[in-house]
């Protein structure tokens, strides 16, 4: 069981905040000596201790500190927060996400005196799963480093938990593009920006929904939403934020654009501005279990440096209970 208060200094250090009575440095340093208390004293990795255990309470707090700073990350996200309904399940434990039905009931003209009206059924909603795959990355020899005070934790902790919080955003961002491929054509525009057909895509959203809407996209799709009429108030924003914070009444919030894994390009399109009801989340992310970190052995190397590996069990799936909106400008 890692010890919660370390995990605790650890995370808020990461985080850049002043822990209890330390200094961000003091907080590092107090991390760093314990680590090598747990590791019985020294500042090298040990393969024999590794081999008989001995190192276990050490890797554990590692493992919590990095579950935590990788999904704290991501919900701080604006759009994680707004779209995506995020679950933590122990391994083994249900996946399932419930989707009411949206269908609603019409009302027939009926003739006094007479019950012969068609019946019509209070239809259930759906329930799905959401499967999960253990994803992992290995590294080597940074940890030794660390309890040798020649790099700082946290240089570890950004190398790791960037590089699956990118991953993850990957996945989600695709899934929530993806879902806009099958949409009846009221609610697909395609063209280049007018004011008027934004105005009948978000009533239609509106409509089918019966909540409000609002426009998602990145900052260079968001540039492309114009009025005839607009504010001061309006373009004092547009000057802080490169976009109109809202369009006739309807907020705009923008999309973090993000590089296609080992690639400088960019993965979200400049040119698709998505109409979605304010308060539903069609993104359903689960992460399953504990992460882990398993060491590997040294004399499997050839160059003898330790190597581990982390990994964290999670899925996705996107479950559109409701109709949402595209424009595909040029």
């Amino acid at each position: 069981m890692a010890d919660v208060n370390l995990v605790k200094l650890a995370v808020d250090a990461h985080k850049g905040k002043i822990a209890g009575n330390y200094s961000k440095d003091d907080s590092m340093e107090v991390l760093r000596n314990a680590l090598i208390e747990m590791n019985g004293g020294s500042t090298k990795l040990d393969y024999k201790r590794m081999r008989n255990g001995d190192c276990n309470e050490m890797f554990a707090i590692v493992e919590e500190i990095l579950q935590k700073t990788i999904v704290e990350g991501i919900q701080d996200d604006n759009f994680f927060a707004q779209f995506v309904d995020y679950r933590n399940i122990a391994l083994g434990d249900e996946r399932d996400f419930y989707i009411p039905d949206n269908s609603i009931f019409v009302v027939a003209d009926t003739a006094e005196g007479t019950q012969a009206v068609r019946r019509q059924r209070l239809n259930a909603g759906t329930s799905t799963s959401v499967g999960t795959s253990l994803k992992t990355i290995k590294i080597y020899e940074e940890l030794n480093r660390i309890l040798a005070g020649r790099v700082d934790f946290n240089d570890m902790i950004d190398k790791v938990g960037e590089s699956f919080k990118r991953k993850i955003a990957v996945d989600i961002y695709n899934g929530f593009v993806g879902a806009f491929s099958a949409l009846p054509s009221p609610f697909t525009v395609n063209g280049a920006f007018a004011e008027q057909s934004m105005l009948d895509l978000i009533e239609h959203v509106e409509a089918a929904t019966g909540q409000s809407a609002m426009i998602v996209g990145t900052r260079n799709a968001l540039r492309k939403v114009t009025s005839a009429v607009v504010s001061e108030n309006a373009k004092e924003t547009y000057n802080e934020l490169g976009y109109y914070g809202s369009f006739n009444g309807t907020p705009m919030m923008k999309i973090k654009q993000a590089h296609t894994p080992g690639t400088y390009n960019f993965m979200i399109t400049d040119t698709d501005l998505f109409v979605v009801p304010a308060g539903i989340k069609p993104v359903k992310f689960v992460t399953e279990g504990d992460s882990l970190i398993i060491p590997g052995n040294p004399l499997n190397n050839a160059d003898l440096t330790q190597d581990y590996l982390y990994g964290d069990r999670y899925g996705l799936a996107v479950l559109l209970s409701v109709l949402f909106g595209i424009y595909r400008t040029a």
